[in-house]
């Protein structure tokens, strides 16, 4: 199947300040966050996109307009990339809701945590993996099975979709760090999905390109890993 790249959209006030935005309007990169997202931008480059997908929020929009320039993509919205809501948590200093009897529950046990007035975290994660994992199958059916996609979306959100692709109960999820403009890319295959980097803010991903039908060998059937860990990827430039 195809290959998507998650990236989390960059920095915002929101953010810099310790506040949970959430589903709040109105909350944009800030200036670290631009430059954050156009250095990721700059990482994109020499890499086909079959497609641009986000999460309707503005910072994601944002982060997604600068991500998609080089390529040339339309973005679309997809609200199953939306942030989790954190109903009455929304627009509360962090530092506070950490004092809360919920946040334990959230920190040890997300599986059980609903958010008072908002969404469970179980849910979030059913809905944001079947968000992925559906339009991943749409890009497939629609560019093919080596097609490389982005989806812009949330830090919450993001750890989910790892999680799942690593096999790892929503209980593990916190164990995962998704950085402001980091991109985490993961390719799905009929037998099981391969997390191919995550959280990574720095280096190229041309690599992910189709290799050159003449030079590309398969020495094991696809969604197979490769034991002893494989040779890597082909240099794209060669």
């Amino acid at each position: 199947m195809a290959t998507v790249i998650l990236a989390r959209h960059g920095r915002t006030r929101a953010n810099a300040s310790g506040t949970l935005a959430g589903r709040s309007k109105g909350v944009h990169l800030d200036e670290r966050g631009v430059e954050q997202a156009r250095a990721a931008a700059e990482r994109l480059g020499g890499l086909p996109l079959a497609a641009v997908v986000t999460s309707p929020l503005e910072r994601c929009r944002e982060t997604a307009k600068l991500l998609a320039a080089a390529a040339g993509l339309k973005v679309e919205s997809d609200r199953g990339l939306l942030e989790c809501d954190y109903g009455e948590w929304t627009g509360q200093p962090i530092k506070d809701l950490a004092k809360q009897p919920l946040w334990r529950t959230v920190q040890a046990s997300p599986s059980a945590a609903r958010f008072p007035g908002g969404e469970s975290m179980a849910g979030m994660s059913a809905r944001a993996i079947a968000a992925v994992r559906n339009r991943d199958a749409l890009v497939e059916q629609q560019a093919g099975a080596e097609a490389v996609w982005l989806a812009v979306s949330h830090g919450d959100i993001i750890k989910a979709v790892l999680a799942d692709a690593l096999g790892l109960h929503l209980d593990a999820f916190q164990r995962i760090v998704v950085d402001p403009a980091s991109l985490s890319v993961v390719r799905y295959t009929p037998q099981r999905a391969f997390v191919v980097t995550m959280n990574s803010s720095s280096g190229s991903l041309a690599h992910l390109a189709a290799p050159k039908r003449r030079r590309r060998r398969r020495t094991v059937p696809d969604g197979d890993a490769v034991v002893g860990g494989g040779s890597g990827p082909e240099d794209p430039n060669a």
